[in-house]
């Protein structure tokens, strides 16, 4: 595994299978964001919402590619990726 120091506030992992970061300060309710990976983001997208999922935000782009959101039957908000 990669271990990647960005500053006082952030450090990203990187290895087989699995990417991420931690941010440094107080821990708040919410805030990690489970990311997967995608080889197709629209049919990815098309069965999230046809599984009953909320889209939360659009497919957007971003420095590492393309993403949406979107919350599970429980609420909890994940994160689709593509590059």
């Amino acid at each position: 595994m990669e271990i990647t120091d960005y500053g006082p506030g952030y450090t990203a992992f990187e290895g087989d299978y699995v990417d991420g970061g931690f941010t440094s300060g107080e821990p708040i309710n919410g805030s990690i964001l489970i990311v997967l990976y995608s080889e197709d983001i629209e049919t990815s997208k098309r069965k999230v919402i046809s599984a009953g999922d909320v889209l939360v935000k659009d497919i957007f782009n971003f420095p590492g590619g393309k993403r949406f959101h979107f919350t599970d039957p429980d609420g909890y908000e994940l994160a689709v990726w593509s590059e």
